[in-house]
């Protein structure tokens, strides 16, 4: 058997102590934000019936990812990484407390519920960078792609244990109440878990003095690194496009007519594709042409997004947002892996923040671009013209970025210059 493809190197990664700590934390707060994520959707529109509200819970989670990212970078660059992720569980905690206290009291308006969604992005716009940069710090070099595999299958686990609980929750009580109470025990079990990891060094806590420039420099950075630069890209604008998720809670009341528990189906759907694509590369690592795997997979992402936005069937609903999760795991594995292959440690925090920003906008800007397009034409044309403009993005991003078609193997960078030289040399 190859060694490369064995069941010890498969799982490579969790030979970590820390690692498999982080990992169990990062799984507790992931399905406590899908859950909150899957009754805040509902609550929302059931308290408003506008799709553009919907669209508004996105920008109000998007808003302080972009005021704060310099800052949240340079944070995660100076002081330790773990102390940060702790404060934000606490963070992210608090808010579901918050929101479990307005539940509590009945609502009639959506505004103290895009209030604490604003707390809940400050909390996130420093937990994102520290936590994606933490990473690297547990485990070799050799095994970060394995590790970023199993994470990506992991976070997408959680995706799809998240919804569910949440939409059957809400769907059995017909409140949001349990929902968020659930959410603030698990946040509260991955603060204690976290206590649990130890690092050799105290990764982000450099002595670096505060200055505008090192502020830029994350951004900088990957302007200059045009294969990383087409690759965050390429995700930004297909994803911001081609992104149903906002629209989902219409799909499930008005079009498919399933419920708050079918909305957890279909929020659940995309990260049970994305599970099984995550333990495939895990297991089967993406060894040549990584650069067309990406663009061909995010392609698929698009035209699996038009055929949900067409869909009238529940079954064949569910199995396109499937495929779509699996398709954009291969994209999250390239871009992730060449992020942080290709940037050295001091500068993770930083560079780690754009990446967050980006893909804040791909994700809660595509809600709020979904949330206005339907309102203005309806849930089913917002959802297959942004599948139709994913797929322009992959025909422009492939002219643009000839880079990424040529990716061949994901190698720190030192490595695939080696390889490209050593390639030009036979």
């Amino acid at each position: 058997m190859d060694e490369k493809s064995s069941p010890s190197r498969s799982r490579a990664a969790f030979q970590s102590h820390s690692f498999r700590h982080f990992m169990a934390a990062r799984f507790l707060t992931t399905i406590s934000s899908e859950m909150q994520s899957v009754a805040v959707g509902w609550q929302v529109y059931e308290l408003t019936h506008r799709p553009l509200d919907l669209g508004i819970v996105g920008l109000a989670q998007f808003l302080p990812g972009i005021c704060l990212f310099l800052l949240a970078g340079h944070t995660a660059d100076r002081v330790p990484r773990l102390r940060i992720v702790r404060t934000c569980y606490a963070g992210f905690a608090g808010c579901s407390v918050s929101l479990l206290t307005f539940a509590a009291h009945g609502l009639r308006s959506a505004w103290p519920i895009y209030a604490v969604l604003v707390l809940n992005g400050v909390v996130r716009a420093f937990n994102a960078p520290a936590s994606q940069a933490f990473v690297p710090v547990l485990v070799p070099a050799e095994d970060f792609p394995n590790a970023i595999a199993w994470s990506s299958s992991i976070f997408q686990t959680a995706t799809v244990a998240g919804p569910m609980i949440g939409g059957i929750l809400y769907g059995l009580t017909g409140s949001p109440v349990y929902v968020y109470l659930s959410a603030f025990v698990c946040y509260s079990c991955a603060f204690v878990i976290a206590g649990r990891i130890t690092i050799k060094q105290s990764a982000g806590a450099r002595p670096v003095a505060a200055s505008t420039r090192i502020l830029f420099e994350g951004l900088s950075f990957i302007w200059r690194q045009k294969l990383i630069l087409g690759a965050v890209s390429l995700d930004l604008f297909a994803v911001l496009l081609g992104g149903s998720v906002a629209l989902l809670p219409v799909f499930a009341r008005e079009i498919l007519h399933i419920g708050a528990t079918g909305l957890g189906v279909l929020r659940s759907a995309p990260g049970v594709g994305a599970v099984m694509m995550g333990i495939i590369i895990a297991h089967w690592p993406l060894q040549t042409r990584a650069g067309i795997a990406m663009l061909s997979c995010v392609g698929g992402f698009g035209v699996f997004t038009i055929v949900f936005g067409l869909s009238h069937n529940v079954v064949l609903s569910v199995v396109m947002l499937l495929l779509a999760g699996a398709a954009d795991t291969v994209s999250v594995v390239v871009r992730h892996t060449l992020i942080q292959l290709s940037t050295p440690d001091e500068m993770r925090g930083r560079v780690s923040a754009v990446n967050t920003v980006f893909i804040g906008a791909s994700n809660e800007v595509g809600q709020f671009e979904s949330g206005l397009t339907a309102q203005w034409f309806g849930a089913v044309p917002a959802v297959v013209l942004g599948g139709i403009g994913t797929l322009a993005v992959v025909l422009a991003w492939g002219l643009l970025f000839p880079g990424l078609r040529t990716l061949d193997r994901l190698l720190p960078a030192t490595e695939r210059i080696d390889s490209e030289n050593a390639d030009v040399r036979v």
